[in-house]
């Protein structure tokens, strides 16, 4: 496979983040050089973590795309949470440094100049910022199977986030972090030059740290019980469910595990099938009932076994 298919595989949100992060670096570092500014320093800091972390999620979640091999039979899924955790470590380290400066300013307060360059900078940034939200807001639509339409993508974002990708969940995350972060930045900025009290600056540098510290518990820990396998939310769940019992054959579920690895499902399920059908029967029904499921994008592989119906019913029809 050649270096551009093994990239088209990559996570959209995080790929086209990254590019995005890069400018805004370039940019930032040029703005704080200039006006010495320590809110400015702590976004350019910010955007450049962004950018590395999101370079690291877009390679794993490209590389969690390899199809299984002999050496390792249940593929790569796991490998892009993996990626997260390196990206959490360093938002971890960028936001140490970042409070870190932000203490110094505040306990030593210095006049930064360019207040014009600065706003400016910032105010692009919150754009691009934005627009990258909106494009991760639209992935995390399509990838959990929302279908919301119109401002409903908006309000509906943080109710269907869990069932999102890993690198879009973070994408999503740290845009977040960084439009507020921006806006955090712009405010500290006009504040130190309206009163002339310059430790606003400093303020606002800890606060856009404290924010880094949020994302990077909240994404560790979401990325560490997805790298041990963490059970399907109940909706993927009643997704598969409903597909096995909408077969006038099956009369019920006996037993159904669903595990997440990377952005997929691995459907494990024993179905309870009518009496008196015949082996071939039997066959034709359950490769069937695999091939219905899988034609849920979220769903990797399915295993399933059949049996004769007991007569007892557990599964609840859905």
């Amino acid at each position: 496979m050649g270096i551009i298919e093994f990239f088209k595989r990559g996570n959209v949100s995080s790929g086209l983040a990254a590019l995005g992060n890069l400018v805004l670096t370039i940019i930032k570092g040029i703005a704080a050089a200039i006006s010495g500014s320590g809110a400015m320093f702590a976004e350019a800091v910010h955007s450049g973590a962004d950018t590395l972390n999101q370079g690291l999620v877009f390679f794993g979640s490209a590389l969690s795309e390899k199809k299984p091999t002999k050496r390792f039979p249940t593929g790569f899924g796991r490998v892009v949470n993996l990626f997260v955790l390196i990206a959490v470590i360093v938002i971890a380290i960028m936001a140490y440094e970042t409070i870190l400066k932000g203490w110094h300013l505040t306990v030593h307060p210095e006049a930064s100049g360019s207040l014009w360059l600065s706003m400016g900078v910032l105010l692009f940034s919150v754009m691009l910022d934005g627009i990258v939200l909106v494009k991760t807001l639209k992935e995390i639509n399509h990838e959990s199977g929302a279908n919301l339409k119109g401002f409903g993508i908006v309000t509906g974002a943080l109710p269907h986030l869990r069932y999102a990708a890993p690198p879009t969940r973070l994408v999503f995350y740290e845009d977040l972090v960084a439009t507020l972060g921006g806006l955090l930045a712009m405010a500290a900025i006009a504040l130190a030059h309206i009163t002339g009290q310059f430790f606003w600056d400093g303020i606002g540098t800890m606060l856009i740290g404290i924010l880094l510290i949020i994302i990077a518990l909240k994404t560790g820990y979401d990325n560490t019980i997805g790298l041990i396998g963490v059970a399907a939310p109940n909706l993927i769940e009643e997704r598969v469910a409903r597909v096995i019992l909408s077969d006038d054959d099956v009369d019920d579920i006996d037993k159904m595990r669903i595990v997440q690895e990377g952005r997929l499902y691995h459907v494990e399920v024993y179905v309870e099938l009518r009496k008196n059908l015949s082996l071939s029967e039997a066959d034709d029904i359950m490769f069937k009932l695999e091939k219905e499921i899988l034609k849920d994008a979220a769903i990797g592989d399915v295993t399933l076994g059949i049996f004769e119906t007991d007569d007892n019913p557990e599964w609840p029809r859905v």
